[in-house]
């Protein structure tokens, strides 16, 4: 009840950052990881670290492109068998007020992260269903439980994502498949540190006056590191776990308290 031996678990946005620390976590629990992203090189890098850990493979997809989901879901289960986790851990973020917020912008956060999490979790559903069982785990964000200024096409994505959560959760309750959330803070990553670069331009202050306001934000006042966020994804794929369902977990040190 408390380990992963036999799973496949695909991980998207998987090479680096939040995406890189769920597959080492999962495949510390005994699952077989293949980890998806756009960058080839990227990847090869990735599965090379992490066949020290167990088996790992890789898959490009473009999450925001549901032909390329099709395709690279397909491919993974020739490689690997069917998907019995899946992470939908890739994401981007952007920042401009709502006045400044492009049609493309918008796009953008709408396309990957909300319709991405939707494309990927319907292409392995119909194999968790014949199989009566599966975990899905959405990495969103506190952004999709509560509202931050100059970011309002990503928290309107990431809001999307909790509310998909909860509409498929309901939908396979008695399936044997979990859909759930996890909503990190502010997380030390690539884009949390480009994050830091961002608002260091914007305001002249110092990337480490930049990133103690991002810390300010968590009642620790540090940043999440992404093994914390890692290890309640894992926890949520565990069989173990299996009354929780529906559930959008923060991962933030009580900011959203």
């Amino acid at each position: 009840m408390d380990k992963l031996d036999g799973r496949h678990a695909l991980v998207t946005g998987g090479a680096r950052g939040i995406g890189l620390a769920v597959a080492r976590e999962l495949l510390r629990l005994g699952a077989c990881v293949t980890v998806a992203g756009r960058g080839e090189a990227a990847l090869d890098q990735t599965v090379e670290e992490l066949s020290a850990l167990g088996t790992a493979r890789r898959v490009r997809i473009d999450v925001a492109d549901p032909e390329s989901v099709e395709q690279g879901v397909a491919a993974a289960v020739q490689a690997g068998g069917r998907i019995d986790i899946l992470v939908n851990n890739a994401g981007q973020a952007g920042s401009a007020s709502v006045g400044r917020t492009d049609d493309a912008l918008w796009a953008r956060m709408l396309a990957v992260n909300l319709s991405g999490t939707f494309y990927c979790s319907r292409a392995v559903l119909p194999g968790m269903l014949e199989a009566g069982w599966g975990r899905i785990v959405n990495v969103a964000s506190t952004a999709g439980l509560i509202g931050y200024t100059y970011t309002a096409a990503y928290c309107a994505s990431k809001h999307g994502v909790v509310g998909l959560t909860r509409a498929m959760a309901l939908e396979v309750a008695t399936k044997g498949i979990t859909v759930n959330a996890v909503c990190p803070g502010f997380t030390e990553t690539d884009l949390g540190r480009e994050a830091i670069a961002n608002i260091s331009a914007r305001t002249g202050r110092s990337e480490a006056d930049a990133k103690a306001a991002l810390a300010a934000f968590n009642p620790q006042k540090r940043l999440v590191q992404p093994e914390e966020v890692a290890h309640a994804v894992g926890w949520l794929c565990l069989p173990i776990s299996s009354a929780m369902n529906g559930q959008s977990v923060a991962v933030a040190g009580g900011e959203t308290t």
